[in-house]
């Protein structure tokens, strides 16, 4: 059996980024970037107040307090118009473009309003003090955000205010999801007494679409190697075929069979995993083949270390690494066995600590326990039984739980 370092590794040197194509703006979010993204505008595109208060010229002010007429206002998105008059002061609202020539702003906490349309100051002055000075984000022509960068609320912020219009990005993975069993009924059906829901493609497929796929799902394929072989024939262009069950040792795990007979050649099958262990990745003319276990927690667990990173590789990303923290077990854990575990965990961080306890079932085919799970609760190979208090490393699901 292969370690689940070395399949990673493996699967991952096959794959390179797919095409670049460029998109509208209001198409780019969640996309990585092919090229570095370049502002198209200076930001601000001239000098903006900070703060409500007075533009004014800092040498009509040597001393405080000083009286100055006001000469106008500025708004935002309406400045004032033309030159101001030495001695005088300009009413300004934040957001609004500093008056040509005047070179301070003095918020409206530090001023005294006076009928005869005179502003006395009663602060201390410094120049260019409250000014967003023209330029101070981003320059025209300044590179913003670098290849590789995924597209998220704060990049699409920046690429909005840079005014691009267009983005060149990688193209979406187009991945297809081929589950093979007699067994297997879609959501909605009625199922027989020997039936079970399908819940793995659609976890997949909302998998695939979150990591910047677009999933292809095929129909059920029956479990013959004339169906297999068949649905593999009508396969559509793709860019990574998944597989789901069949690839097994059972009588009717014909999978990696139908894929041979069609032209797979196979990479590696079987990993040191639990659960997970008949992964399986080849190549089927271009196309890469990830064939996953078949139970529903085995297939969920290997998406998310192996699938996952592949995505990353076809849509420019540097594929994510699983960040393992220590924690304290809260409860005893027997010897474990040959194939690395991954447990699904509850973990939560009390005085100072993370603290793990495994659920109780952790059988593969109990989505429950992995549903209910914010982390997995990783262990070597032959790794002994601990007790409870005993160090362990484990991987958060929701990486916003760490501080």
């Amino acid at each position: 059996m292969l370690p689940v370092l070395d399949a990673r590794r493996r699967i991952l040197a096959s794959l390179s980024p797919l095409p670049a194509e460029t998109v509208p703006f209001g198409d780019v979010s969640g996309r990585v970037l092919a090229e570095p993204v370049h502002a198209t505008r200076t930001q601000p595109p001239a000098d903006f107040s900070a703060m409500d208060g007075y533009a004014v010229q800092s040498k009509d002010l040597p001393n405080s307090p000083e009286h100055l007429a006001i000469a106008g206002e500025s708004k935002a998105g309406q400045g004032f118009e033309g030159r101001v008059p030495p001695g005088s002061a300009i009413r300004i609202f934040t957001g609004a473009p500093v008056p040509i020539g005047l070179d301070t702003v003095v918020i409206q906490e530090n001023t005294k309003l006076h009928p005869d349309n005179h502003v006395e100051i009663c602060g201390p002055v410094t120049v260019g003090q409250n000014i967003r000075k023209a330029g101070m984000d981003f320059n025209q022509g300044d590179a913003l955000l670098e290849q590789g960068t995924t597209v998220g609320p704060r990049q699409l912020a920046l690429i909005a205010a840079a005014n691009v219009c267009k983005v060149c990005v990688y193209r979406r993975p187009r991945i297809a999801l081929l589950s093979t069993g007699d067994e297997l009924v879609n959501v909605g059906e009625v199922p027989g007494k020997d039936a079970i829901i399908d819940s793995i493609t659609p976890a997949l497929a909302c998998f695939i679409d979150q990591n910047g796929g677009v999933a292809q799902i095929l129909p059920h394929a029956r479990d013959t190697l004339s169906a297999i072989k068949d649905t593999i024939s009508s396969l559509a262009p793709c860019d990574m075929l998944v597989t789901i069950g069949g690839a097994s040792v059972g009588d009717y795990d014909l999978v990696r069979s139908g894929l041979g007979e069609s032209g797979m050649t196979l990479d590696f099958w079987k990993i040191a995993m639990r659960p997970g262990k008949p992964l399986m990745f080849g190549t089927l003319g271009e196309t890469p083949v990830l064939g996953l276990p078949g139970n529903p927690v085995s297939a969920l667990v290997t998406a998310y270390l192996f699938l996952g990173p592949a995505i990353d590789r076809l849509t420019g990303r540097p594929p994510r690494e699983p960040a393992l923290i220590e924690a304290s077990l809260t409860k005893p854990l027997s010897s474990n066995g040959p194939r690395e575990a991954w447990l699904s965990t509850n973990a939560t961080f009390t005085g100072g600590r993370w603290q793990a306890t495994p659920h109780p079932i952790q059988d593969s085919s109990v989505l429950s326990s992995l549903a209910a799970a914010n982390a997995f609760l990783v262990r070597p190979p032959y790794a002994p039984a601990i007790e409870s208090g005993a160090p362990v490393h484990i991987h958060l699901l929701d990486r916003s739980l760490i501080f």
